[in-house]
């Protein structure tokens, strides 16, 4: 059977690498994900572009495993020099947009849940969800669907780690802020410069270290990455913005966060969201011991996933290399999808 989920699967990712499913648009990658679920006759159900499925002996009264990857994608780069919707396997390497973020992890798991799915002995429940929207985090992926699942217990989500365990997330807050000023002539030296109240904040997010420093993720790191100020070289602003990209670890909340920096900074600070937040999971997990007994390592990610959206422990675990995902020429070696299913596999096992 895995002989032919291996064959399936690596033939269904071809099929998603040559049909657009770009963030927002991925109507047609969900037809195919659908075509898989009625083709191994399991019922599934669908929000907008979002299909999930639970094992066929599901009980409310177990422990349930959420299986999760996406089927959209970013926009190809200027720089690919091959068809980035067209699938081509060369030396081992099978070439295509998504093929690697998160194609090869998402059949992977659709592979994987279909060979658990007829299983009665399970201890765990199983759902799988092919989310959408997961590159733009756009308000009709897994969060639009995350209501609608049973309650889950923990979730491996699956994103490029060469099957690695990615036992910690970072999250992310985004701030605008906003130094405030009276205009003025620049000749008379009139007005107070918002310029200048804003570099003394700027100043105190570049030399500002948080206390708690995270085992698996370390330093929380915060960097202005935009400002905008002024409309003529003859006026004094009376306002200056500038934005503050933060990635946060498990070591502090969100919230935790934000009311340090507004407590420190002279400026209006507002949040854009308070949802993308830290994820982890206990090295004592079973998921992660079973994991480790296989011989996979273990750290902490620095890029987010749908894992954002989640309260319950989760892993960020599949097939692939993470500096692979959005460069031109994107690729997966078909071994790695092959080898990906056996470990998915076994490591479940384990622990089920």
């Amino acid at each position: 059977m895995i002989i032919k989920l291996k064959k399936e699967a690596i033939e269904l990712l071809e099929n998603l690498i040559i049909t657009p499913s770009f963030s927002g648009e991925e109507e047609h990658t969900a037809l195919l994900i659908e075509a898989w679920f009625k083709q191994n006759t399991i019922p599934f159900q669908r929000e907008f572009n979002n299909i999930w499925a639970k094992n066929k002996y599901f009980d409310e009264n177990k422990p349930t495993i959420l299986l999760n990857s996406h089927h959209d994608t970013v926009k190809p780069n200027k720089a690919y020099t091959r068809d980035p919707l067209k699938a081509e396997i060369i030396d081992g390497k099978l070439y295509g947009l998504g093929s690697n973020d998160a194609g090869g992890s998402l059949v992977s798991l659709m592979a994987t849940f279909t060979y658990f799915y007829k299983r009665k002995d399970l201890k765990y429940n199983i759902v799988m969800l092919a989310s959408a929207e997961e590159e733009n985090s756009g308000p009709k992926g897994i969060r639009s669907v995350l209501p609608l699942l049973p309650e889950i217990d923990f979730a491996i989500i699956g994103e490029p780690t060469l099957m690695d365990l990615a036992i910690a997330e970072k999250g992310l807050l985004v701030l605008d802020c906003y130094a405030h000023g009276v205009s003025g002539h620049a000749a008379h030296g009139t007005g107070d410069n918002a310029i200048y109240k804003a570099m003394e904040a700027i100043s105190w997010f570049k030399d500002f270290r948080f206390k708690k420093v995270s085992e698996t993720l370390g330093e929380i790191k915060m960097t202005v990455t935009q400002i905008d100020a002024g409309k003529q070289h003859n006026v004094v602003p009376a306002i200056c913005h500038f934005v503050v990209d933060i990635r946060i670890t498990d070591a502090y909340s969100l919230a935790e966060v934000l009311s340090m920096i507004k407590e420190n900074v002279e400026v209006e600070v507002k949040e854009r969201s308070l949802r993308n937040h830290p994820s982890s999971i206990s090295l004592d997990h079973p998921i992660v011991r079973s994991g480790q007994k296989l011989g996979r390592e273990i750290y902490g990610s620095p890029t987010m996933s749908d894992q954002t959206a989640l309260t319950c422990p989760s892993l960020k675990l599949g097939p692939g290399e993470s500096l692979r995902s959005h460069t031109a020429d994107e690729f997966i070696y078909v071994k790695e999808v092959e080898e990906g299913i056996e470990l998915y596999i076994k490591m479940i096992n384990e622990i089920i």
